[in-house]
């Protein structure tokens, strides 16, 4: 699933292509919304909170859209080929000079401008908010705290104790920590894990690579994250990995039993 600098860079992206521009054709081939046409209407600028897109309208409309696993955005200029099957196409979105297509999105919703709170309105505060303040890691640190025998790599999932956290930076902050993710809350320090979050996404909120470890050669920007092959970068060691939470929230993960403490699966 991305994670939440991903989304901010395509939500910076489809901003840039789209603000200020009117709607030749506005499509969706959604079974809620195929009705639904927006062309004619203008496009007032894209926003982000955590992993969501939010994509508003003249006449006080919203599109709300998710990735997900696999969901994408793609900007073309007009009457360019695209690049994933025309089935994939789940929203299109065209000027005079630009087209945007939102292929395999989830989660499609049109809402008043002034209801994007009730989509949205749930999540802790957004890692990337460009008006972030003490305020903002004070409440996320709380949260964390709020439950301190859940293990922090389900909690740092939890995109209502702070938001944008995917399953990378769940493993990455875990080992940069040096804590296993089946470590409980209470034994690591909230405000240095919220910290943490907010540096990593805000030093790849602007590229599409992501790292972690500070070497963008290839092979080398991550700590343990992917790394069954290679070994840990730190140690050399070997990384093991092993599913952490329940059902749809199940995820792999990712940890060295060198560097990490803290209890894991058998």
């Amino acid at each position: 699933m991305p994670e939440g600098d991903t989304v901010f860079l395509a939500g910076k992206q489809l901003d840039k292509a789209l603000a200020g521009k009117t709607l030749t054709r506005g499509e969706f081939r959604h079974p809620a919304l195929a009705t639904v046409d927006l062309a004619g209407r203008d496009v007032l600028g894209v926003g982000t909170v955590g992993k969501h897109l939010l994509t508003r309208f003249s006449g006080d409309l919203t599109l709300h859209s998710h990735l997900k696993m696999d969901g994408t955005w793609r900007i073309y200029p007009r009457g360019a080929s695209w690049r994933f099957p025309a089935h994939h196409a789940r929203v299109i979105l065209m000027t005079e000079d630009i087209q945007a297509i939102g292929f395999r999105l989830h989660d499609l919703k049109l809402v008043p401008t002034k209801e994007e709170h009730t989509l949205v309105g749930h999540l802790g505060p957004d890692l990337l908010d460009p008006q972030w303040t003490d305020e903002h890691a004070a409440r996320a640190a709380a949260a964390l705290r709020a439950n301190p025998t859940r293990e922090l790599g389900l909690a740092l999932l939890d995109q209502r104790v702070m938001a944008g956290v995917g399953n990378l930076y769940k493993v990455e902050m875990c080992f940069i920590l040096g804590v296993t993710p089946w470590t409980p809350v209470s034994e690591v320090d909230a405000d240095k894990v919220v910290a943490l979050g907010r540096k990593l996404l805000l030093a790849n909120a602007w590229r599409h690579e992501q790292c972690t470890t500070g070497d963008m050669g290839r092979g080398r920007r991550n700590w343990v994250y992917e790394r069954t092959r290679q070994g840990c970068f730190r140690c050399g060691g070997k990384v093991v990995v092993a599913d952490q939470g329940h059902d749809v929230r199940k995820r792999p993960t990712w940890f060295c039993p060198r560097c990490q403490a803290g209890p894991a699966p058998a």
